[in-house]
């Protein structure tokens, strides 16, 4: 059985949904890097980096990084449909979201993390800007990406939904792009999946 470390409200939230969506069981360990306890040393065991969400499989071989996980997902369980026949624009869309809205977000919740002596008032203006920034690049993919086409679910929705989920992103689109918002709340509301999004943003 596959074994998933994250915690509530994290982005392992993407990959449980797909696993579902899969039809693949796993077990679920709660862990962070912020939550000591039990979790967390059995997280660092297999990943000594302590990310999450973290994927050990059957046969003890460890996946990491969301994209690159719900992508080898697809690729295994062809039939889930977690990846469309023609990948291509998927695979650029889960890659869009990781490199750049992923990104930005470790800069808005850790500024000292890429700042020299980063005092208050400069990790707050850095807050602010990459802030800005990340929802200039929600909108280029709201804008530029084939989404929810005809109401599938696939791993790019579920990435999208979930990571949407943080820094404000939601509200921007409810403001600035109202008819993706609601292509956000439609894949939340799969019955495949809803108890997750429910259990982690309640």
């Amino acid at each position: 059985m596959l074994t998933l470390y994250g915690a509530k409200g994290s982005g392992a939230a993407a990959v449980e949904a797909a696993l579902l969506i899969a039809e693949v069981r796993f077990q679920w360990v709660e862990a962070a890097s912020w939550e000591p306890g039990p979790g967390l040393e059995a997280l660092k065991r297999v990943n000594p980096l302590a990310q999450i969400p973290t994927l050990v499989l059957e046969d003890g071989a460890v996946m990491t990084e969301s994209a690159a996980i719900l992508i080898w997902l697809g690729l295994r369980h062809p039939a889930s449909g977690l990846l469309p026949a023609d990948y291509e624009q998927a695979i650029r869309g889960l890659t869009f979201i990781a490199a750049n809205c992923y990104a930005a977000i470790g800069v808005i919740d850790y500024p000292e993390r890429f700042c020299s002596d980063c005092d208050k008032a400069t990790g707050e203006r850095m807050r602010t800007g990459t802030k800005a920034r990340l929802h200039e690049y929600w909108s280029m993919f709201a804008d530029n990406f084939p989404f929810l086409k005809n109401g599938h679910v696939g791993a790019l929705e579920l990435l999208a939904a979930v990571v949407s989920r943080w820094s404000g992103t939601r509200a921007h689109f409810k403001a600035n792009r109202p008819a993706f918002h609601g292509q956000l709340e439609r894949i939340e509301e799969d019955p495949r999946i809803a108890a997750v999004f429910k259990r982690h943003w309640p």
